[in-house]
């Protein structure tokens, strides 16, 4: 494992951050988000009042600590002072963790200089260090200052002033035993062939069953393919939903106690899986030939963790191995796991620990490495990328790293990082490797690019006026931290492109895709949805930027291209108008694969029984 690099700091010198001219926007109050978002109603308001998509958020590191309560590794910590703070951005500006830098900025200490050591004046290692992760305090808020509504970029002019203090831009907030052996499992039992579709008939939203979605479709326009409501009877509060994920000709989801496997061209169940206890987490992509890795709770009752691993081959519904994962000692709570998956290795990151293992066949290849900074999530795909947690004396100003990390040893290749009192929050791409991170005390947010070698490629810095943001979903994670999964978010070798926040309302309501220079960190281009409409990035399509054309009040959604150089959106495949208000989900995902959009709840609630069973929970699309 090689030491940290030494990062230079940005050009305008070294030192105190000078104060910006004027006075940054300040947040609203936080707002506690609701524990089950209402499904979109049946019957829409008038076009004065039509639907509005709920903002993203910025989800953070779960429920902020009440003070004196004392978080371990990757725990949040209680906010501190406002947003109203100038405070250093998280670039690291000195060499690594153990030497004081040389040269012009031989002045500033290193990270643990004038501090006593990680073991100087404590007990030994491994013996709580009043870092320990504590459970909320009763009567707390229950949010965190980074939920509720996306962060607000600070214009560049304001930025710039901050980039000579602290080389990055900032946003101000608007809320935001033995060793387990992998062996064969009776439960869950194996896959069953069902079908559960509505072809058309709209079933769910208030529709009469023999009315014809397709009936209103204007020339130009998509089929609306396939329509499935809901069929599982769900606990009082609704369940998350997993994936999707689609592989070869089945589109692949998990909610509650059960994996289903969808027909892409017809939406017939093809198959479904049974599991025993409640799902409970999931990586953001299978492997290549189709295997994956889902958490399940270790039981059904309130003290159940997740702790369960189960394999299950995607192309077929199977279940394959099954295993606990090893707790490593009292406080390695299990309550919340992220799960990432890169080549044959799946990770299990969660507070002050982790643990890999082989997708193909259980077996463990490695856990939770010794010394004073010790990995807490993951994000995988192309390579695996581990955010950091170091022991420090001051747990209001922690000590992040991040790392790419070998999947089959767990040592690290390189090792960035940021300065301290900033935390890893979100790996956006992995390739190229571009992250966020936040600064709580403060209420900042800002997003680096590394280079292959893990040293610094750009601080990302937004003109005056654009509000990038992104979706990160309704992570109400406590203890543990998902780095993946975001979107809104799209990138290629050189660019990252980013949705904008709607600052409009009403039928007004639009939004831009910003382009971002990975090797400058400055905005190359922007591109205005159309009028009265909002977009998010899904990804790369043929070099091009895919987006997503959010359906408004009496307009369909649409699949869109945006080229590398910029323009107005080109649209590739228009949804039905007369089928907007059954597209407009409260809140969904939205996949293109082989000319085909399929939009997925991703939460299933209601009120009662009946409309739960009548939630319209997929929709396709295609020619």
């Amino acid at each position: 494992m090689t030491q940290p690099p030494s990062q230079e700091p940005p050009q305008g010198g070294f030192g105190a951050p000078q104060e910006p001219q004027g006075t940054p926007p300040q947040p609203p109050q936080p707002q506690s988000p609701p524990a089950a978002p209402p499904q979109m109603p049946a019957t829409p308001p008038p076009p004065a009042g039509a639907p509005q998509t709920p903002p993203p958020t910025q989800p953070g590191y779960g429920y902020p600590q009440a003070p004196g309560a004392q978080p371990g590794y990757g725990y949040p910590q209680a906010p501190g002072q406002g947003p109203g703070q100038t405070a250093p951005g998280p670039y690291a500006q000195q060499p690594g963790p153990y030497g004081t830098p040389a040269g012009p900025y031989g002045q500033q200490p290193g990270p643990y200089g004038q501090q006593p050591g990680p073991y100087g004046q404590q007990p030994g290692y491994g013996y709580p260090q009043q870092q320990y992760p504590g459970a909320p305090a009763p009567g707390g808020s229950g949010g965190n200052p980074f939920k509720g509504k996306p962060a607000v970029i600070i214009g560049a002019a304001l930025a710039a002033l901050l980039v000579i203090g602290g080389g990055i831009f900032l946003l101000t907030s608007g809320e935001d035993e033995k060793d387990p052996v992998a062996k064969p499992t009776a439960a869950p039992s194996a896959p069953s062939a069902s079908a559960s579709v509505d072809q058309g008939d709209g079933k769910g939203d208030g529709r009469e069953t023999n009315d014809d979605l397709n009936a209103g479709r204007k020339p130009g326009e998509a089929k609306v393919l396939w329509l499935t409501a809901n069929d599982i009877d769900l606990p009082r509060n609704g369940a998350d939903v997993y994936g999707p994920w689609i592989v070869g000709d089945t589109l692949v989801k998990g909610m509650y106690r059960s994996v289903n496997g969808y027909s892409v061209t017809d939406g017939k169940q093809k198959w479904t899986l049974p599991l025993p206890a409640d799902m409970c987490a999931a990586p953001g992509n299978p492997t290549s030939d189709g295997k994956i890795v889902i958490g399940v709770k270790s039981g059904t009752t309130d003290k159940a963790d997740c702790s369960v691993l189960q394999q299950i081959d995607l192309n077929t519904g199977k279940a394959g191995w099954k295993k606990s994962v090893k707790k490593n000692g009292t406080w390695d709570l299990l309550s919340d796991i992220g799960l990432a998956i890169s080549g044959d290795t799946v990770t299990v990151g969660r507070t002050s620990n982790s643990n890999a293992y082989k997708v193909s066949d259980g077996s463990e290849l490695f856990a939770t490495p010794s010394g004073n900074c010790k990995p807490f999530a993951f994000a995988g795909g192309p390579k695996l990328i581990a955010a950091t947690s170091c022991r420090t004396d001051d747990l209001d100003n922690p000590q992040h790293q991040i790392q790419e990390i070998d999947p089959t040893t767990g040592k690290a290749k390189w090792t960035y990082q940021p300065k301290r009192g900033w935390e890893v929050d979100k790996v956006y791409s992995v390739s190229p490797l571009v992250v966020s991170l936040t600064q709580r005390e403060e209420k900042k947010w800002g997003i680096l690019a590394l280079k292959e070698n893990g040293t610094l490629r750009s601080q990302l810095i937004s003109d005056k006026g654009d509000s990038p943001t992104v979706d990160c979903g309704s992570d109400f994670a406590i203890f543990g931290e998902k780095l993946e999964g975001c979107t809104g978010v799209a990138a290629d070798a050189n660019t990252f492109y980013m949705m904008t926040k709607d600052d409009t309302s009403g039928s007004a309501r639009t939004n831009k895709v910003l382009a971002f220079n990975l090797n400058t960190g400055k905005t190359k281009w922007k591109s205005d949805a159309p009028a009265e409409r909002t977009m998010k990035p899904l990804g790369m399509e043929g070099g091009n930027v895919l987006v997503y054309l959010e359906p408004s009040y009496d307009k369909g959604g649409a699949i869109a291209t945006i080229a590398p150089t910029g323009g107005a959106p080109k649209v590739v495949l228009q949804h039905p108008d007369s089928t907007t208000r059954i597209e407009n989900f409260f809140s969904s995902k939205v996949v293109y694969s082989g000319g085909r959009s399929f939009v997925v709840s991703d939460r299933v609630s209601a009120s009662n029984d009946e409309e739960e069973k009548e939630q319209t929970t997929m929709m396709a699309f295609g020619k």
